[in-house]
């Protein structure tokens, strides 16, 4: 299996923090506590920003340096799971269309179309 390349997943865990939503992506993600959710081996940007996001900021310096997080299951608010190559990538979201309706669907009035709406 040395030569297999497996997929690593990045976890994205959104959050409530001092009325704040918080972001915080891990490699290592435990929800096996019966009150926390367990985050390891957390992920920060290291590209070079034009504009600076003090929410970003405050975030990294208050959890950047934590080993381990144990985050109360009541606010954690979404969880994704990325792939490995995913940091920073826009994702396109597409609406999926509901199939067209058969000329053999039931209609409003209890009939099939073709039966002249006996039921």
């Amino acid at each position: 299996m040395h030569g297999e390349n497996r997929r690593v997943s990045l976890y994205l865990v959104h959050f409530k923090w001092k009325e704040k939503e918080i972001e915080l992506m891990a490699r290592s993600l435990d929800l096996t506590h019966p009150y926390f959710v367990s985050i390891k081996s957390l992920v920060f940007p290291t590209e070079p920003k034009l504009v600076i996001n003090p929410l970003e900021e405050e975030v990294r310096r208050t959890f950047g340096r934590a080993d381990h997080l144990m985050i109360p299951f009541q606010t954690v608010t979404l969880i994704e799971e990325l792939p490995d190559n995913a940091e920073g990538k826009v994702v396109p979201f597409e609406l999926v269309e509901a199939p067209p309706r058969s000329s053999t669907a039931p209609r409003g009035d209890g009939g099939h179309e073709g039966d002249g709406g006996v039921p």
